[in-house]
């Protein structure tokens, strides 16, 4: 039986400083043993844990649109952001990929999907929608995930959206093993979840990173 966290960033987030080494550790105390990287605009992370880490990677990406982000899964190398939102879908595809929609209708994060007809025709083509986001600040959103979810009879997913190893545990999908995107969606079909809210305060620390990061690169 996994115990899996489906979305966590790393240091090549842009607003993550979390190391692999801090990412692996915090899994082992937490008994995490299977993650999906979704770092910014890169697989760079998940492909490097995927050869150093001691449980299960799924190379994910959160790839920025003009629409919002989507997350591809099961991917083999980048897709690059600021693509139309077809465009992206289309190369998540073209990879073999799964689709993910994370933290629909959120608020506070200017990346997420919002557009009511955008998620309405987007949930017809993906495969799954994160319901459950420990970072999302409000209840409301989920009951809308969860609705979307329903209406189109896709999937539905959880993930701490982790940016820093005090994160990790926060949102747990246990479900059984898997190889490959095919085997993973059966079991996700029958998983269970487990998910709590982490502190509002977190998002801070992704901001001062986003900054410095930002101030480096001058």
């Amino acid at each position: 039986m996994l115990r899996a966290d489906l979305h966590i960033h790393t240091r090549q987030s842009i607003d993550s400083y979390m190391t692999y080494e801090q990412l692996i550790a915090a899994c082992q105390a937490n008994d995490i043993n299977c993650i999906g990287v979704a770092d910014h605009g890169t697989t760079l992370g998940a492909l490097e844990l995927s050869k150093i880490a001691p449980f299960k990677i799924i190379i994910c990406e959160e790839v920025r649109t003009p629409d919002g982000e989507i997350m591809g899964m099961f991917l083999q190398e980048d897709i690059p952001d600021k693509i139309p939102l077809d465009e992206a879908v289309k190369r998540i595809r073209d990879q073999g990929g799964l689709i993910c929609i994370p933290h629909p209708y959120d608020l506070v994060r200017p990346s997420a999907l919002r557009k009511t007809k955008v998620l309405e025709k987007l949930a017809d083509i993906v495969d799954i929608i994160e319901v459950y986001n420990s970072r999302s600040l409000f209840p409301g959103t989920e009951k809308r995930a969860l609705s979307l979810a329903r209406r189109h009879g896709r999937l539905i997913s959880a993930g701490s959206d982790a940016h820093s190893p005090s994160e990790l545990g926060y949102a747990i999908v246990e479900m059984q093993d898997f190889t490959g995107p095919q085997e993973f969606l059966a079991s996700l079909k029958n998983a269970t979840i487990h998910s709590r809210k982490s502190s509002p305060l977190i998002h801070f620390l992704s901001v001062t990173a986003r900054v410095d990061k930002n101030i480096n690169k001058r």
